[in-house]
C-alpha cells in the first residue's frame, strides 16, 4: 500500500494535530556556531503566564517564576512595595496578606505527570527514564551531528534513523527490556504510520494527547529543542521539517515497549495515570501565588525604571556634533555609550539594531561556511564575501585547511593517544600563554563585498537605514557605525556573547558594508532626492566594539581618512578613555576583577568561566531620542533604540521597532529568565562539566540529553543570581494611538503584552513614563492598583 492510499481515521488526524501542537510548544535551540537567544516560552506566548506555569509544572515539574526567597528579600529591602503587592494581588484575585505569607513559606514541589517509564520505575526499581535519555541521546548525537563526527551517520529521516539504530541496540535488552529491538524492527519505517500504531497501543486519545506528547518531548531536553529548531527554520522559510515529530515517535516506542514487557500491572497504572493528562489546565493555588509574586517583582522593576528616567527637555542641543556613534541596542552598549558621551561631550550616540538593517549571508575569506548575519526572524536576501588579494586568499585558504586537517588528526581515534605522548611537550608554551591570558591577535579581516546589489538598491537601503535611525539631518564630521562582538577563548557558547541581531556573529560585516554604501557619492546623490543630504565632509567609519574588553577597532583602511586626521585622532582617544571608564564600571560586578585592567585579558583566558556577563540583568527596552535618557545611569540593563516619532511619517519605523527589535529583545530577556528560574530545562548546566556534542550543543557530562539555553555561570556568580528574573519593560516615546494601531495589526505582538510576557509604557515629551498599556487599554502611570487590575 502506498502512502497515498492510506486513509487515517478522524481520531488519528486529531492525534497528528496534537503532536504538531506539542512540537510547537518546544522552543528551538540553535547550534553552537550561531547560538541565538530564544524565548523558552515561545510556544506558550499566546497564553497567560499562570496557564504556562501550570502547563510546565505538569509536563516538566518546572517552576518558572522568581523564587519566593528572592521575593521575600526584595520585600525586606523595600525593592517591592505594598503598591506592587496590591496590583499583583488584584490581578490574580488574591490578598496582599496571602502574598506576604507565601513569600515567607517554602514553595511546593511540582511533580510532573508520569510517563509509562516513570510508572515502570516505580514497579521495577529501574530508572528507565535515565536509560531512555542515554540511548536516545547516543543516537541523536550522531543523527544531528553537524561536522564533529569523523564517521557521519547516514542521512535518513529522524524516525527511520532511530528505528535502524534501535533495532540493533543491545543495551535495552541487557538492562531488562528485550522487547525494544523487536518493536523497532516490526514498526513501519514511515513515521506517521508508526505514530498511529504506537498511539493505538498506548490507547492515547485526543483528550489526553496534547499534554502527554508535550511531556514526552520535555523528557528529551535539548534534543527536542534541536529538532524543533530545524522545523522552526523550515517554517520561517515556508517549508516543513519533521525531525521533532520523528523524535516524539521514537519516544512513544519506548513507552510501548515498557508497557508490553511489564504487563497488566503496569497497564493498570498507565490507565489510571492517563486520565490526568486530560484535566483542564487550571492553575493550582500554589501556582497562582507564585505567578502573583512574580507580578509584584515585575511591577517593582517597572517602578524603579520610571524613577531612573529623570526626564529631559523636548529638544536636543542645537549644534552640529563632531561625532555621531551608532552602537547596537544591546544593553552592554549602554555603559560604553554613557562613558563615551562623558568623555567627549561633542559626541552624540545612537542606538540601532546591530545588523544595521542589512541581513546578509556572509562567507569569510578562505572559508566554505555561510554565516547568516541577521536576526533569526529574517531570512537574509543579500550575499557578501570577503575580498582579499588573490595571493593572500590562497595563503589563508591553505593555512585554514592545514589547521583543520591537523586538528582532525589530533582527535582521530587511531592517533589521539599517541599524539598526546609524542607532541604533548610542544604545547607547553601554548598552555603557559593561555593560562596567562595571552592570546593571538584577532585579524580585522577584509572589506566585505555585496553581490548583486545595484545602485538603486544601495540608495534605497541607505535611506531606509538612516530614516530608521532617525538620522536624516545634522550629520557629524565622523559617523561611527560600531557593530559589536565578543572575543573569548575555550568557550563552547562563545557565539551567545556575540550580536543577537547578527545571528550570533559579530556585527563588523554589516557595519562595514553599510559604511561603504553611505560613503559612496552616487548613493549620497540618490539619497538627496529622498530628502537626506549628507554633507561632503561627513565620513562614515565602521568599527567593532568588543564587549569583553570594551576596546573599539576602527576599520580605517576601508576608507580614505586623510581629510579627517585631527577628528580621527580625537575620536580614537575618546574611545580609549571611554573603554577605561566602562571597564571600571563593569569590573565591580565581575568576579575576580579587582582592577579594571584585568578585564582586558579575560577574553584570552582559557580557564575563565565568566569573561563577561553578557546581557544578564537586562530588563528594559527604550525607544526614544537619546537625550531623553542621556545622563541617566541605567546600569547596563537597558536596550536603547534611538527613535524620533516626529520624523516617522506613517509610523512605519515604529511598526518595525515593535515587531523586530522589541521581539528580539524579548527573546533575550526571556532566555535569561528561563535559564535563571528553570535551569534544569532551559539552561545549559555547569560549564565545568560540558562536552561539545555534534558541533551543535553540549552535554553535561558524558551522555544523555543535550543541554540548551545559557550555562549556570552566565546567570549566577556562585553566590547569587546576576540576572534578576523580571519582565522586560518596553518604553516608547510615541502617540498612544499610533502604538495601538501597530498592536491591532499584529496580534502575536499584542499577545506578548496582553498575556504579561512584556509590559508596554509610553514616555512623554519630557522624558517621563506617563502611560501603561493594560490589556488593550491605556492607564495613567500612578493610577490605583484596582484600576490597573480591572483594565
Amino acid at each position: 500500500m502506498t502512502q497515498r492510499e492510506i486513509h487515517y481515521t478522524g481520531a488519528e488526524l486529531e492525534l497528528f494535530a496534537a503532536a504538531n501542537a506539542a512540537v510547537a510548544q518546544i522552543p528551538p535551540a540553535f547550534p553552537l556556531t550561531a547560538t541565538v537567544a530564544v524565548n523558552p516560552y515561545l510556544g506558550q506566548a499566546g497564553q497567560g503566564r499562570a496557564i504556562t506555569a501550570e502547563r510546565l509544572a505538569r509536563v516538566g515539574g518546572l517552576r518558572v517564576t522568581i523564587s519566593r526567597e528572592d521575593v521575600a528579600a526584595k520585600i525586606a529591602t523595600g525593592e517591592i512595595l505594598d503598591d506592587d503587592l496590591e496590583v499583583a494581588a488584584e490581578l490574580h484575585g488574591l490578598s496582599v496578606a496571602s502574598l506576604r505569607d507565601a513569600a515567607q513559606t517554602e514553595a511546593a514541589r511540582f511533580a510532573p505527570l508520569p510517563t509509562v517509564a516513570n510508572l515502570a520505575q516505580v514497579q521495577t526499581g529501574v530508572d528507565w527514564s535515565a536509560l531512555i535519555e542515554e540511548r536516545i541521546g547516543l543516537w541523536a548525537a550522531g543523527h544531528f551531528d553537524e561536522g564533529q563526527a569523523f564517521w557521519p551517520a547516514p542521512k535518513l529521516p529522524a524516525f527511520a534513523a532511530w528505528r535502524a539504530f534501535a533495532a540493533r541496540d543491545l543495551t535495552p535488552g541487557i538492562a531488562g527490556l528485550p522487547d525494544l529491538n523487536a518493536l523497532a524492527t516490526a514498526l513501519p519505517n514511515d513515521e506517521k504510520l508508526a505514530f498511529a500504531e504506537l498511539c493505538a497501543r498506548l490507547e492515547v486519545t485526543p483528550a489526553d494527547a496534547p499534554l502527554y506528547f508535550h511531556r514526552l518531548l520535555m523528557t528529551l531536553g535539548g534534543w527536542a529543542q534541536i529538532a524543533r529548531c530545524k522545523g522552526w527554520l523550515a517554517e520561517r522559510d515556508g517549508g516543513r521539517e519533521i525531525s521533532a515529530f520523528g523524535l516524539l515517535t521514537a519516544r512513544l516506542a519506548w513507552d510501548v515497549a515498557l508497557l508490553d514487557h511489564f504487563g497488566a500491572e503496569l497497564q493498570a497504572a498507565w490507565d489510571n495515570a492517563r486520565t490526568s493528562y486530560a484535566k483542564p489546565l487550571d492553575p493550582t493555588p500554589d501556582t497562582l501565588l507564585d505567578v502573583a509574586l512574580q507580578e509584584a517583582a515585575d511591577r517593582a522593576a517597572e517602578r524603579r525604571l520610571a524613577e531612573a528616567l529623570q526626564g529631559a527637555p523636548n529638544k536636543a542641543a542645537e549644534r552640529r556634533p563632531t561625532f555621531q556613534a551608532a552602537f547596537c541596542i544591546d544593553v552592554r552598549s549602554e555603559v560604553f555609550r554613557r562613558a563615551l558621551e562623558a568623555t567627549d561631550p561633542d559626541t552624540d550616540t545612537i542606538g540601532f539594531a546591530g545588523f544595521f538593517g542589512l541581513a546578509v549571508n556572509h562567507t569569510a575569506a578562505a572559508s566554505d561556511t555561510v554565516e547568516a548575519r541577521a536576526p533569526v526572524l529574517l531570512n537574509p536576501g543579500v550575499t557578501t564575501i570577503d575580498t582579499p588579494e588573490a595571493d593572500a586568499d590562497l595563503a589563508t585558504r591553505i593555512e585554514n585547511r592545514a589547521t583543520r586537517a591537523w586538528g582532525r588528526f589530533k582527535m582521530a581515534a587511531v592517533s589521539a593517544f599517541a599524539f598526546v605522548e609524542a607532541a604533548g611537550p610542544l604545547y607547553v608554551g601554548k598552555l603557559v600563554r593561555d593560562a596567562n591570558g595571552v592570546g593571538k591577535p584577532v585579524k580585522p579581516g577584509k572589506v566585505p563585498m555585496a553581490e548583486g546589489l545595484d545602485l538603486p538598491t544601495r540608495i534605497a537601503t541607505g535611506a531606509t537605514v538612516l530614516k530608521a535611525m532617525s538620522l536624516t539631518e545634522n550629520f557629524g564630521k565622523i559617523v561611527l557605525l560600531a557593530g559589536h562582538g565578543a572575543h573569548v577563548t575555550n568557550a563552547p557558547h562563545a557565539s551567545a556573547l556575540q550580536c543577537g541581531a547578527c545571528g550570533g556573529h559579530a556585527g563588523d560585516v554589516n557595519a562595514r558594508l553599510l559604511a561603504s554604501f553611505l560613503n559612496d557619492e552616487e548613493v549620497r546623490e540618490g539619497m538627496r532626492a529622498q530628502g537626506i543630504d549628507v554633507p561632503s565632509d561627513t565620513l562614515f567609519l565602521a568599527g567593532l566594539h568588543d564587549t569583553v574588553s570594551d576596546g573599539v577597532t576602527l576599520y580605517t583602511d576601508d576608507v580614505d581618512t586623510s581629510a579627517h586626521t585631527q577628528e580621527l585622532t580625537r575620536l580614537t582617544s575618546a574611545l580609549a578613555r571611554a573603554g577605561e571608564l566602562a571597564r571600571a564600571e563593569r569590573q565591580a560586578r565581575l568576579p575576580r576583577a579587582q582592577a579594571a585592567d584585568t578585564i582586558l585579558t579575560r577574553g584570552n583566558d582559557w580557564s575563565e568561566l565568566r569573561p563577561e556577563w553578557g546581557l544578564a540583568g537586562c530588563n528594559a527596552f527604550i525607544a526614544a531620542p537619546r537625550h531623553r535618557s542621556a545622563g541617566d545611569t541605567l546600569g547596563g540593563r537597558s536596550f536603547l533604540h534611538s527613535y524620533d516619532w516626529r520624523k516617522d511619517e506613517g509610523f512605519g519605523v515604529l511598526e518595525l521597532i515593535l515587531t523586530a527589535p522589541v521581539v528580539v529583545a524579548s527573546w533575550i530577556s526571556l532566555q535569561y529568565h528561563g535559564s535563571a528560574v528553570a535551569p534544569e530545562a532551559f539552561g545549559a548546566g555547569n560549564k565545568l562539566l560540558h562536552n561539545v556534542v555534534g558541533g551543535i550543543g553540549v552535554l553535561e557530562g558524558a551522555g544523555g540529553n543535550a543541554r540548551a539555553g545559557l550555562p549556570w555561570q552566565s546567570v549566577h556568580d556562585g553566590e547569587q543570581l546576576q540576572h534578576s528574573p523580571e519582565r522586560l519593560s518596553v518604553v516608547v516615546e510615541a502617540p498612544r494611538e499610533a502604538i495601538s494601531t501597530v498592536l491591532d495589526k499584529h496580534a502575536g505582538l499584542a499577545a506578548l503584552f496582553d498575556n504579561g510576557w512584556l509590559s508596554l509604557h509610553v514616555m512623554d515629551d519630557s522624558g517621563q513614563i506617563t502611560w501603561r498599556y493594560e490589556r488593550g487599554t491605556w492607564q495613567p502611570v500612578g493610577g490605583t492598583a484596582k484600576q490597573a487590575a480591572a483594565a
